[in-house]
């Protein structure tokens, strides 16, 4: 199967995690683009959608399917995301789609976050995809600066600006062994919004597409 075909095999494998007459939350990105497909098969049983993105929502809202703000909200039971990376813990990289804080905001509301990835997603340690990190402005040159210390190098990515209008630094040559230390260490640096390691919110199921079909990761 192609890698488009992989990410609509487990786009349609997530609606098993969606509990009738309730809310969903709804990621970013390719592969969740065929979760929202598949979830337009079944919108009359759900309560509506929380959406992490300006993209999603209007995808979600095209398939008829009520968005509430997560500002409304207190709870979901479920999440579902895709990811840049994802290790043998549940721990991920994202933010490729430049999504990461609203990903993270909506993710903190859910009792259970499935991630919904192909294959070549999974790896034995994080940091080969570049991390994406967003940023105030005026800080971007000191964290450039800081992460170089780490043995890191980051990069603006160009014309690019978040939903919430911040810039992003692309970090590159990381190797990230411990990501829930190091999430909680450049979290705290001044002028970071958000750094893309999902290690305090990781992964509790992985629905991974292969050629062998879905493949289910349990941590």
């Amino acid at each position: 199967m192609t890698q488009d075909e992989l990410k609509a095999l487990v786009g349609r494998a997530a609606l098993q995690y969606v509990v009738p007459g309730e809310l969903v939350g709804v990621g970013t990105g390719s592969t969740v683009n065929h979760f929202i497909d598949a979830l337009a098969t079944m919108k009359e049983r759900i309560k509506g959608a929380v959406s992490s993105s300006v993209a999603s929502t209007a995808r979600l809202r095209g398939h008829g399917i009520a968005v509430l703000e997560a500002s409304e909200v207190e709870r979901l039971p479920v999440y579902v995301d895709g990811a840049d990376e994802i290790d043998g813990t549940g721990c991920m990289i994202k933010g490729g789609g430049a999504a990461l804080t609203r990903e993270k905001i909506v993710a903190d509301l859910a009792e259970r976050f499935v991630c919904i990835a192909d294959e070549s997603k999974r790896v034995p340690v994080l940091g080969g995809f570049a991390l994406p990190v967003e940023v105030i402005a005026m800080a971007a040159p000191r964290l450039v600066r800081r992460f170089a210390a780490l043995g890191g190098t980051a990069r603006l990515r160009p014309g690019v600006v978040t939903d919430n209008g911040h810039p992003l630094l692309d970090v590159s040559g990381l190797a990230i062994t411990d990501p829930l230390a190091l999430e909680a260490e450049i979290s705290q640096w001044p002028g970071v919004v958000t750094v893309g390691i999902f290690a305090r919110h990781r992964a509790s199921v992985c629905l991974l597409g292969t050629a062998q079909g879905v493949q289910t990761l349990v941590f």
